[in-house]
């Protein structure tokens, strides 16, 4: 889809995202640029949000400068409507931006803000919580609430936070009632909900995702051997968990609710906490996000 006449444009910058350095430079790079391009630089959501709200009538293109919350946060004022999310990734794992194409050149991106060709994604709805990526609970939640504690922030961090929670993982229950017939009941270490492959990094949870077909891919990791962690990761990384009797994956455009007791949950890579049933539904090509010349359909399965 092209859109014709120029576009205006806001980036809305989180300066707390990822690793400082990285942080700084691309800041700086926004800051040098400033006669070039509209940026905010954000606060906290709620700043994030009530500027968005603010300046929606001023712009077509809403950039995220920051990590898949910064994203998040942006994308939950533009579903439904015509605004564009674009994306400039200043985060840890950065899954969405790297399933789209959006990376950290900045020049790259304002060519393809001049274009402004766009395409529809869908969106998931979590207990009326937006999902662009992939949300869990287990394994991958329980990492996400310790990582939020860290103050130094980056790629080994989220490493150490990894290992320090499989050290102490155990199965947890977890029933998942699809469209409210179909009832599976299972001990995890991890429940994954996907739009998207990867949970950033290149790890690939849900090699067969994609963010345009109307379907959210449910991974389910039954308790396996620890010595086998680093097979599993191997296989993380090269996109062939399937080959994996451990893992199992299924596919839905219904509705689902999953129920357990564990209140730990991710969505996006965000630590938040959920008591009671979890609800979960597909929303089709909701959100209209700028298309780079990085991405193309369909997206690579890794062999």
């Amino acid at each position: 889809m092209e859109l014709s006449g120029e576009k205006r444009s806001l980036f809305i910058l989180n300066p707390h995202a990822g690793v400082i350095p990285v942080n700084m430079i691309i800041s700086k790079e926004l800051l040098r640029r400033k006669n070039e391009l509209s940026c905010f630089k954000s606060l906290s959501i709620d700043d994030s949000g009530s500027h968005i709200k603010q300046s929606f009538d001023k712009f077509d293109i809403f950039v995220a400068a920051g990590g898949d919350g910064t994203v998040r946060t942006v994308a939950s004022e533009l579903v439904g409507s015509d605004k564009i999310l674009g994306v400039l990734p200043m985060g840890s794992g950065n899954g969405f931006a790297k399933e789209l194409g959006f990376k950290t050149n900045i020049r790259s991106l304002l060519k393809d803000i001049k274009k402004a060709e766009c395409h529809s994604i869908d969106v998931i709805e979590i207990n009326d919580q937006l999902c662009l990526n992939v949300a869990g609970i287990g394994l991958d939640s329980f990492v996400a609430h310790s990582f939020d504690k860290f103050i130094t922030r980056g790629f080994w961090s989220y490493v150490w936070a990894i290992l320090v929670n499989f050290i102490k993982l155990r199965p947890i229950h977890i029933e998942i009632t699809i469209s409210g017939i179909e009832t599976i009941s299972e001990d995890l270490f991890d429940l994954t909900i996907a739009n998207t492959r990867q949970f950033g990094n290149n790890a690939y949870i849900a090699p067969e995702a994609r963010p345009d077909d109307g379907i959210i891919d449910i991974v389910l990791l039954s308790p396996f051997p620890k010595i086998m962690a680093p097979v599993f990761v191997y296989r993380l990384m090269r996109g062939t968990l399937k080959n994996s009797k451990y893992v199992r994956y299924l596919k839905t455009d219904k509705p689902f609710t999953i129920h357990t007791e564990e209140t730990r949950v991710h969505i996006d890579g965000e630590a938040v906490e959920i008591k009671g049933d979890i609800n979960v539904r597909i929303k089709q090509k909701k959100l209209k996000v700028l298309r780079t010349r990085n991405f193309k359909l369909p997206l690579p399965v890794y062999s």
